[in-house]
């Protein structure tokens, strides 16, 4: 087999843009709880009016500054409820975010801002505003630095207040599905970042196919995610766009130091991250069973879990005796390393780099399903993840619904689908090589079982 392709389950809107979402859930779900933010350590749900009347108002404030539909605004911060809802009132204004990573250099940020033509920039700390101050003299077009942690969105709010209601509407209308909804920037491992377009159409396209195919993940009013990935790359972006979609509650971590106390905290029915946390709360869980001289127990429990969740792969199922075995471990084992997850969830997410066989297995053996995907910046996050109800641990699943992969001849994975990227933001060459009769090779080797 040298191609595959599924049908699509949500059709894109023609006219629409991302801030739709926000305004169908304020009107569709007034009261239900589409955020949760931390208020003086204690989580505080946001419902969808409260959230649609906090991204207008701030919105306000980027078009009381001069922000015109189009412009691209950068946007450095950890992540955080700022993180999200200027990202909504960026999009609101009319306008383009551009993310930047937390961690960048000067000489980063400079190329990101001076590259994509930021006019305003967002950052969080003194030593974000610091890394835009320093090379701000090479970056003419940049107008506006605001500060989260001085205050930024309050200030915003204040400054929009004579902004009308009617303004708000038509530069929030403005966008079409075609339009540039962010430049996100690749890593650079091979010359400078490229800024890839990503689309309104590319993120309906990939978030409410990922909402339709998962969607006993994603019920309203009874599902939550807490987000900890970097809302700057476009997996935690995923994330993000996906919940407001659902919508189900969401809440986002800026710093994973403390992810075991966030996650018995706020209680997430749905993670979302990448192999090195599923492997970091394993490895901890065993080294604490050590500390306690019951390492022998745990790791008899674990292999337990594998051995039972590949007995699932078989025509015949676990065998009675392991069924036992499964059920004594649960109580013992299993039930305490759920609990350590939140306690609520059944399933995770997870991107970026293979999870590894066994600890795919691990973790549907406990009761905690890790479905694997596969994705990049210019295809939107995933174009491939294993359903909820046919998993096949080892591989990145099905192609995302409404999407095409193809392998050619040399072995090259080939996409095609509109969550695909518009291009290379002022680099056409770059463009032509990567897209080609609306192929987008990925110089990634795959196969088709």
């Amino acid at each position: 087999m040298r191609e595959f392709s599924l049908p699509a389950l949500y059709e894109v809107p023609s006219d629409g843009n991302l801030t739709d979402l926000i305004r169908r859930n304020a009107a569709q779900h007034p009261d239900v709880a589409v955020m949760s933010r931390k208020v003086a350590g204690v989580w505080t749900d946001v419902t969808a009016t409260q959230f649609l009347a906090e991204v207008r108002a701030a919105a306000k404030g980027l078009i009381a500054a001069g922000i015109e539909p189009g412009d691209r605004v950068a946007l450095m911060s950890r992540t955080r409820f700022e993180w999200v809802l200027l990202d909504f009132a960026i999009w609101t204004a009319g306008a383009v975010t551009v993310p930047v990573y937390e961690t960048s250099s000067a000489e980063q940020v400079q190329w990101i801002l001076g590259d994509s033509g930021a006019v305003a920039a967002l950052v969080e700390s003194d030593a974000h505003a610091e890394s835009v101050t320093s090379v701000r003299d090479r970056l003419p077009g940049l107008r506006n630095v605001w500060q989260i942690d001085k205050g930024a969105v309050d200030e915003l709010t204040a400054a929009g207040t004579q902004v009308s209601e009617e303004t708000v509407d038509l530069r929030s209308t403005s966008a079409r599905a075609d339009d540039p909804a962010t430049i996100v920037y690749t890593s650079g491992t091979t010359g400078r970042p490229k800024g890839c377009v990503l689309t309104h159409r590319s993120f309906f396209a990939e978030c409410g196919n990922v909402v339709e195919r998962l969607r006993p993940l994603f019920r309203t009013g009874e599902c939550s995610v807490l987000l900890f990935l970097p809302a700057a790359h476009v997996f935690g972006r995923l994330v993000e766009v996906a919940s407001v979609m659902a919508p189900i509650k969401l809440g986002c971590v800026p710093d994973i130091k403390n992810l075991t106390d966030e996650l018995a905290s706020f209680r997430p029915t749905l993670i979302l991250g990448v192999p090195r946390v599923f492997e970091k709360v394993y490895n901890s869980a065993r080294a604490k069973a050590q500390a306690d001289g019951k390492g022998k127990i745990f790791d008899k429990a674990a292999n337990t879990a594998i051995a039972y969740s590949r007995a699932l792969g078989t025509p015949e199922g676990p065998s009675i005796g392991l069924k036992f075995k499964h059920k004594v471990f649960d109580r013992l084992v299993f039930s305490k390393l759920r609990a350590v997850l939140g306690g609520r969830g059944e399933y995770a997410i997870s991107g970026g780099a293979p999870l590894g066989e066994r600890l795919g297995h691990f973790y549907r053996g406990i009761g905690f399903t890790v479905l694997e995907g596969y994705g990049l910046t210019e295809t939107c996050a995933a174009t491939a993840f294993n359903p909820w109800d046919r998993q096949k641990i080892g591989t990145v699943g099905q192609p995302l619904p409404g999407s095409v992969v193809r392998i050619a001849d040399d072995g090259e994975v080939l996409l095609h689908g509109e969550h695909l990227f518009a291009g290379y933001w002022n680099n056409e060459a770059a463009t032509a090589e990567a897209l080609a009769d609306g192929w987008f090779h990925t110089g990634d080797i795959g196969t088709l079982d």
